[in-house]
């Protein structure tokens, strides 16, 4: 009854770093820094798709393709409630 016992600790830690590994690949972070811009944060894209940060950009003298607010992962999952009663 040991045996099962000494691998859950080892499947834990695959499955976290598993998981860990699949959140990094679908975040967006910065061509420079590598590093992940908060939310609320201004990101700035430039030509073939790469981003910048805002710390990063002032290094980069090119303009902008355009920019935008970084959000949260829940961003255009959430529900607003309108209120649809006559006036």
């Amino acid at each position: 009854m040991d045996e099962p016992m000494r691998d859950t600790p080892e499947l834990e830690r695959e499955l976290l770093r598993r998981g860990v590994d699949q959140r990094v690949a679908g975040s967006e972070r910065c061509a420079r820094c590598r590093r992940t811009p908060l939310i609320g944060e201004r990101i700035y894209i430039y030509d073939r798709g790469a981003i910048l940060c805002e710390l990063c950009r002032v290094l980069d003298h090119r303009p902008p393709v355009g920019s935008r607010t970084m959000h949260t992962p829940a961003f255009g999952h959430t529900m607003r409630i309108t209120d649809q009663r006559a006036a």
